[in-house]
C-alpha cells in the first residue's frame, strides 16, 4: 500500500465532471420493414426500403424487424453511430436489428426455443436480441428487440407463450438490476385469449409497463376475448395522432426502471405520417411506433464502466445486496496472478446486519484492505488483456479517500479508471459499494457500483 498522487485524484474528478449528467430523454422507434424478397412481401421493399432509411435519423435507438433482403438499402441514408451487422436475408438471418446513437457492449442474438410450422416460422430462426447501452456516463439501459412466432391458431399461440417465457427467464438473469427496454414484433393482442394471458404473465414476471397501455389507455389493457381494437390499414387521410393510438398494434415497447437509473415519464406515438410514401401510403405493412422516454440516474446508487470482455455469467449487486438499502464496505480482498481471480468483500448495512459477496474464482495471491472509519474506495483502475482468445481483466487497483491501495493480478497497456460521480448524493458521500460485470473462474468483466453511502 501507498499513497497516491492527490493531483492525480483531482484530474480524475474534473474529468468526470465535465461529462457528468444525471437526467435526459430517449427516443425509442420499433418498425417492421417488411424486408422478405419482393416475391414474397406484402409490402414493395426494393422501393421502400430506402425510403425508410433517412427517416430514422430523429431516434436514438430504433430496433426494426424483418430486415432481411434489403438490409444495406436500410442502412445506406442512415448516420446513427453505432449498428448491428445484418445475420443474413431470409431463412438465414433473424431479421432483428439496432440501430443507436450510442455504444453498447455484450451484443447477442437468442434463437426461439419453440416455433409453429405455420406462417413460415421455422424457416428463419427467428428470436430475439440484447444489448447493454450507454446511454452516458453512469446511464446503461439493456435494449432487447424481438418478433415472436406469428399467426392466431392454437400452436401459434403456445409458440408465442414460450417464446415470451423464454425471454422473461433471460431478463431474469441479463438484466437483474437493470434498466431494461423490450421493442419489437409481438404479433401479439391483448384482445385473443392466450396473448393476452401470455402478455399478463410477461408483464408481471419482469414488473414491466407496456407503453401503449401504459399512455393511450390509461393503464388498462384491452381484456382477454373482447372485441379485437384492429387500426385501419391504410389509416385515412386526417386521422388525428389520439386516432392513431386508439387501435391496438401488435408491434409494442416494454419498459422496466431499476435502483440505478428511473424512467421518469414517458410517450407512445404511431409514427404513420413519418412513414409514408408520395402517396400518402405507408411504406411497410407494419405501422412504426415511438415512445420518448424521460430519464433520470439514482440520488443513492451509480453504475461505473465495466471493462472486460462478452464472457462468463453476468452478476450485478443492484439486483442483490443493494436492492433495499445501500450498505457500505468493510474489508475488501481481491485475488490474481497472471489476471484478476476475484473478489470478495463485506458489507455493513444500516440496521447493523452484515453481508459477504464473492466474485470470480478462489485462486490467486489475496491482497486484503480493512477500511479505517470515514475510509471509502473512492477509485478503480482496471487493466485488460486476451487470454485464450479472450478479453479478461487482468488486474484491479482500488484507491480510497486516505489514499490507500489495494491491488491484484497483472497490469498491461490497456487499463481504464474510474471515479465516484461528482454530483452530490442522498444519504452520505460517495463510495464503492459493489460491482457488475461477468464471471466464472476467474473474472471476465469489471465494473464499480458506487453508493451515497459514507
Amino acid at each position: 500500500m501507498f499513497k497516491f498522487d492527490a493531483l492525480v485524484i483531482c484530474a480524475v474528478y474534473l474529468a468526470s465532471l465535465a461529462t457528468a449528467q444525471t437526467q435526459g430523454t430517449l427516443s425509442l422507434l420499433s418498425y417492421n420493414v417488411a424486408g422478405l424478397p419482393d416475391a414474397l412481401s406484402s409490402g414493395n421493399p426494393s422501393v421502400n426500403t430506402p425510403l425508410i432509411s433517412p427517416r430514422l435519423k430523429p431516434y436514438n435507438i430504433i430496433n426494426v424487424q424483418e430486415d432481411f433482403n434489403y438490409h444495406a438499402a436500410l442502412y445506406a441514408s442512415d448516420s446513427h453511430a453505432y449498428r448491428t451487422p445484418t445475420s443474413g436475408g431470409a431463412a438465414i438471418g433473424s431479421g432483428l436489428n439496432t440501430l443507436s446513437d450510442f455504444p453498447y457492449i455484450d451484443y447477442q442474438r437468442i434463437a426461439w426455443n419453440k416455433c409453429n410450422l405455420n406462417s413460415g416460422d421455422c424457416l428463419t430462426p427467428k428470436g430475439f436480441t440484447f444489448m447493454r447501452v450507454r446511454v452516458a456516463d453512469g446511464a446503461w439501459i439493456d435494449v432487447y428487440n424481438l418478433h415472436t412466432d406469428a399467426g392466431s391458431d392454437a400452436g401459434d399461440i403456445t409458440a408465442r407463450a414460450s417464446n415470451f417465457a423464454q425471454l422473461s427467464t433471460y431478463i431474469s438473469t441479463w438484466s437483474a438490476g437493470m434498466p431494461f427496454v423490450v421493442m419489437g414484433d409481438t404479433n401479439s393482442r391483448y384482445s385473443r385469449t392466450g396473448d393476452s394471458e401470455s402478455l399478463s404473465t410477461f408483464i408481471s414476471s419482469t414488473k414491466s409497463t407496456d407503453m401503449w397501455v401504459a399512455n393511450a389507455r390509461n393503464g388498462v389493457a384491452p381484456l382477454s376475448g373482447s372485441a379485437a381494437l384492429v387500426c385501419d390499414f391504410p389509416f385515412a387521410a386526417g386521422t388525428n395522432p389520439a386516432q392513431l393510438v386508439a387501435c391496438e398494434v401488435v408491434d409494442k415497447i416494454f419498459i422496466r426502471s431499476s435502483p440505478a437509473l428511473s424512467f421518469q415519464s414517458s410517450t407512445f406515438t404511431n409514427e404513420h405520417y413519418a412513414f409514408v410514401d408520395a402517396a400518402g401510403a405507408p411504406l411497410s405493412d407494419h405501422y412504426p411506433i415511438s415512445t420518448r422516454l424521460a430519464w433520470k440516474l439514482s440520488s443513492t446508487i451509480r453504475l461505473a464502466d465495466s471493462v472486460g470482455g462478452p464472457h462468463g455469467n453476468p452478476f450485478n449487486d443492484v439486483a442483490t445486496t443493494l436492492s433495499s438499502t445501500v450498505p457500505k464496505i468493510t474489508t475488501i480482498t481481491v485475488r490474481g496472478g497472471s489476471r484478476l481471480d476475484g473478489v470478495t468483500y463485506t458489507l455493513a448495512y444500516p440496521n447493523g446486519s452484515t453481508s459477504t459477496v464473492s466474485h470470480g474464482g478462489s485462486g490467486g495471491t489475496a491482497a486484503t484492505i480493512t477500511l479505517n472509519t470515514g475510509e471509502r474506495i473512492i477509485q478503480a483502475n482496471t487493466c485488460t488483456g486476451q487470454y485464450n482468445d479472450r478479453t479478461r481483466v487482468f488486474s484491479v487497483s482500488l484507491l480510497t479517500s486516505q489514499g490507500r491501495t489495494v491491488s491484484a493480478g497483472k497490469t498491461t497497456s490497456s487499463c481504464t479508471t474510474t471515479a465516484v460521480p461528482t454530483s452530490p448524493g442522498s444519504g452520505g458521500a460517495w463510495g464503492l459499494v459493489g460491482f457488475w460485470g461477468r464471471d466464472g473462474d476467474e473474472v471476465d468483466r469489471l465494473g464499480a457500483v458506487w453508493g451515497a453511502a459514507y
